[in-house]
């Protein structure tokens, strides 16, 4: 029952189709309606995945012609694998793993309920990394089974709610309202960027309103903008690792005509993903305001990054392009002073150095977008260095692979020095005690509010 359950959770189109339906039921809505909405949600989930598939398939030999090109050695960012490794050689942390992912949706929904933070997480594999690396972080520490599970699960529930939390005044800005939150624990690193950004923009001078000369407009195309600039970015590529190389990776096929077809593809990839957002958040948001209206009184559901994408498509191209030289400038860093050096996550760049141009462009307008995406890059890159010795994945036999995501590295380091000062098991449950009080408070200060206006 428990894998089925955990499956299910990770499983993103099945549970945030079960999202849809719960939702529309809870409204009452007649049997075609729910039956559309739910069909709908899972269908638009379904193409944004295979749209994400795409970008991967043609970004994957990418990153290899990039890495021959450029001449860069070191080990390759990739928390999936970090924590499918762990799972497949360490049995107790795939198992408490498992167990944190359940309970901890569950703290989650407790606060989301009764904390002042209304944020109910629904990226499915995002939770199952962070479950995971919790798992691996207190086996690591010692703990037993049970007080792993128990702390796990409780700092997987605040970092659900207050993450979302931390990006929520931004994605106001960006979407124009309320209804959906950032649910991908790499906040920390784009509103850290976006911040950066804000510092040197302007936000009336957006990226979605750059002028253009009259025989250029058709850049405005998001089609035609991202393919052009996906086509001239592989043919450097390809002309830096060599026709020879190149060859041994695309089936003989010509290297320029792997180049076009690659980028392409790749914007292509793009275009799929933008049609299963829409049709996705189409169906989830009405939806979701019927378990805000009952179970959770103005819940928020917090989603995966290309939820934003279409909101700002050029700033998204700017700031994975931007990334992808903070990364290039923070490996060259991590060379001075750490073990490992990480090598440029083209795919984390796309999909989350894009995120972090559009925060930036929300914040501080062309020129934020830029700078977001480059100190994204550098987030990217020093800080897995720096954190890479703390637990030491070669001792469990993986080597090659690192664990990236700002916000895990920022939690397990958290559960590090808590542990070291002996305060974990008092720190975590007054967070919890703190955040339902804050939010009993802020219950009763609004209905005293009212009744002062009543009156």
């Amino acid at each position: 029952m428990l894998d089925f359950l955990i499956q299910l959770i990770t499983t993103p189109a099945v549970m945030l189709g079960l999202v849809a339906l719960v939702g529309l039921l809870i409204q009452r809505k007649n049997a075609a309606d729910v039956t559309k909405g739910t069909l709908k949600t899972i269908l638009g989930v379904l193409i944004l995945s295979a749209g994400a598939g795409v970008i991967v398939q043609y970004l994957s030999p990418f990153a290899t012609i990039f890495t021959e090109g450029f001449h860069l050695t070191g080990v390759v960012p990739f928390d999936e694998a970090v924590i499918g490794a762990l799972s497949e050689k360490v049995p107790e942390i795939a198992r408490n793993g498992s167990l944190i992912l359940a309970l901890g949706f569950v703290t989650n929904i407790i606060l989301a309920r009764f904390s002042p933070y209304k944020y109910i997480f629904l990226t499915g594999h995002m939770l199952w990394i962070m479950s995971g690396a919790l798992a691996w972080a207190f086996y690591d520490l010692g703990y037993s089974t049970v007080q792993a599970v128990l702390w796990g699960s409780m700092i997987q529930g605040i970092a659900c709610v207050l993450f979302p939390a931390l990006a929520q005044p931004i994605m106001r800005k960006i979407t124009g309202s309320s209804d959906i939150g950032y649910g991908h624990f790499t906040t920390a690193g784009v509103v850290l960027s976006a911040g950066v950004g804000k510092l040197v923009g302007n936000p009336k001078k957006s990226t979605e309103d750059m002028k253009m000369p009259k025989s250029l407009e058709f850049f405005k195309d998001t089609a035609v903008s991202i393919s052009c600039v996906m086509v001239l970015i592989y043919l450097i590529s390809v002309l830096m690792a060599g026709p020879e190389f190149v060859k041994t990776i695309s089936d003989g096929q010509n290297w320029i005509v792997f180049a076009i077809v690659q980028g392409l593809g790749f914007a292509a990839g793009v275009l799929i993903l933008l049609q299963g957002v829409r049709m996705f958040l189409g169906e989830i948001v009405p939806a979701f305001r019927g378990i805000a209206q009952k179970l959770v009184p103005g819940a928020t559901p917090a989603l995966d990054c290309p939820v934003v994408f279409a909101f700002a498509p050029n700033a998204l191209i700017i700031g994975f392009l931007s990334s992808i030289v903070g990364m290039v400038i923070g490996m060259l860093v991590s060379r001075t002073f750490g073990e490992v050096v990480p090598l440029p996550s083209i795919i984390g760049g796309f999909f989350t150095g894009g995120i972090a141009g559009i925060f930036g462009n929300a914040l501080g307008g062309r020129r934020g977008a830029i700078v977001s995406g480059v100190i994204y890059g550098l987030v990217l890159t020093i800080p897995v260095a720096l954190f890479f010795p703390m637990y030491g994945l070669e001792t469990y036999g993986v080597t090659g692979i690192a664990l990236l995501l700002s916000d895990a590295l920022i939690v397990l380091s958290g559960v590090k020095l808590l542990d070291s000062l002996h305060i974990l098991p008092i720190v975590v449950p007054v967070i919890i005690v703190a955040l339902i009080a804050l939010g009993v408070i802020r219950k009763s200060q609004k209905q005293g509010k009212s009744k002062t206006e009543s009156v």
